[in-house]
């Protein structure tokens, strides 16, 4: 009895010892079971078993990372596609303007080397020439990677569509041929004055009321940059009319039409009665600007052009919208060299009179202001005028600027270094440095005033 009792015993506790083996594999197996032959068996056999699934799962490592592998690939490989094509877009956004022009009667060569089909569409067979060769077609086809010219013997506007890489439609871009234009590069200082198309808005301020509390009746209703036009039906046109109208208001709500954007909307302000006595609404406003700029140019027909840029307001920093102005005779009184930080200025006095009226400004535009000479500057438009030189005739090296420095106008050496024809700024299509040691001992380079120098 005894010997079976423990015969049961030795036999239980082999099976609890396998069972250890089976919630414990990383337990030699051999060292539980013992070394005759069953037991050398058993291990051999778990062994494998357990060989086997550390090789699946290894083998499913290897998979998971060939997966996370192929798709960090195919994820690198999207964002270099990606990448590739917007460079190029950028590239040719930049390289290739939105308009052309050229001049009736002559050629014109281009070298844009973009991989880009162009196709001009005109109805006039004959009319536009590519290489030199009339084109009879309703449809003209140029490969941009290579060197062309482009002429036609008719004034007018022609559609170019851009295809990338000849297949996908990208721009289209405006041919303009128009009649060659003479004119007179000037580099004379002149004042400018110009009155705003209604009352800028500069912004908004605090009114002190008088009840000692702090109010801002604008607030939320203008913004910088908006003109005010009329105040309760009545035209404003100049601060002096907007002060006006709101004392006369007694305090009551005041109507305001303001053009935004060039839309025209209307706003309800309530003035307050400040500690002062006055009523007021909070707003900083202008009515008018005046300078020192150079005049760029002079026409046969005489027109002018002057600044390079521009008017606008040194507080918004917007283009103003003007109602009238005129550039009048300036002189030059000193100079502020520039220095780094510090863009230097011609101090100069406007000879603000009839007698000294150059002309009448037309238009206040990015590219600068343009207008109409007076009969007293007659004398400007009789001195030997120049043919124009299209934006794609520009070419990097030496050239020469012409403005007044010492009360008579002379020229001045520069480098051109960098040249954009496309129209991502509208003011700035080179880029210059002054290289005139005479010029840059007495300015330092280029300073405010010198703006619109041919």
């Amino acid at each position: 009895m005894w010997h079976t009792h423990e015969s049961k015993m030795h036999s239980y506790k082999k099976r609890r010892r396998l069972k250890e083996i089976h919630f414990q594999p990383q337990i030699c197996a051999c060292e539980i079971l013992g070394t005759n032959s069953d037991a050398q068996n058993t291990c051999a056999g778990i062994e494998k078993i357990m060989h086997k699934k550390d090789r699946i799962r290894a083998r499913g490592e290897r998979m998971r990372s060939k997966k996370i592998y192929r798709r960090v690939l195919i994820l690198l490989l999207i964002f270099n596609i990606i990448g590739m094509v917007l460079f190029i877009y950028f590239k040719i956004i930049k390289k290739v303007p939105d308009e052309i022009k050229i001049l009736v009667g002559k050629e014109e060569s281009f070298d844009f080397n973009m991989p880009i089909k162009a196709n001009i569409v005109t109805e006039d067979i004959g009319v536009i020439s590519v290489n030199d060769l009339k084109v009879p077609d309703n449809q003209i086809s140029i490969d941009m990677k290579k060197p062309f010219t482009l002429g036609s013997t008719k004034t007018g506007k022609y559609n170019i569509n851009l295809k990338l890489f000849g297949l996908f439609n990208f721009k289209n871009i405006s041919l303009d041929v128009i009649e060659n234009i003479e004119l007179i590069p000037c580099g004379i200082p002149i004042g400018i004055y110009v009155e705003t198309d209604g009352i800028l808005v500069l912004g908004s301020g605090r009114i002190t009321g008088e009840d000692g509390l702090n109010y801002e009746p604008i607030n939320n209703k203008l913004k910088s940059g908006d003109y005010i036009l009329e105040i309760n039906g009545v035209k404003v046109k100049d601060k002096e009319d907007v002060i006006e109208e709101i004392q006369n208001s007694n305090g009551d709500d005041i109507k305001l039409l303001v053009r935004r954007n060039k839309e025209k909307i209307t706003v309800r302000v309530t003035p307050v009665k400040a500690t002062d006595g006055k009523y007021k609404i909070g707003a900083w406003i202008r009515d008018d600007t005046q300078g020192i700029g150079t005049l760029t140019f002079t026409s046969t027909k005489g027109d002018f052009g002057a600044l390079g840029h521009g008017i606008t307001d040194i507080d918004t920093g917007l283009l103003m919208d003007i109602s009238e102005g005129s550039v009048y005779d300036a002189d030059i009184m000193s100079i502020i060299r520039g220095k780094e930080g510090e863009p230097g200025e011609l101090i100069g006095m406007i000879r603000q009179s009839k007698k000294y009226k150059i002309g009448r400004i037309d238009q206040n535009t990015l590219q600068g202001i343009f207008g109409t000479i007076d009969n007293n500057y007659n004398w400007l438009l009789k001195q030997e005028p120049l043919d124009i030189g299209l934006k794609q005739e520009v070419q990097k090296g030496p050239a020469k600027i012409l403005c007044t420095i010492q009360d008579k106008v002379e020229e001045f050496d520069i480098q051109i270094e960098s040249i954009d024809i496309s129209n991502s700024n509208h003011s700035k299509g080179i880029v210059i440095r002054i290289t005139d040691e005479r010029l840059l001992d007495m300015t330092g380079g280029i300073v405010q005033g010198m703006s619109g120098s041919p």
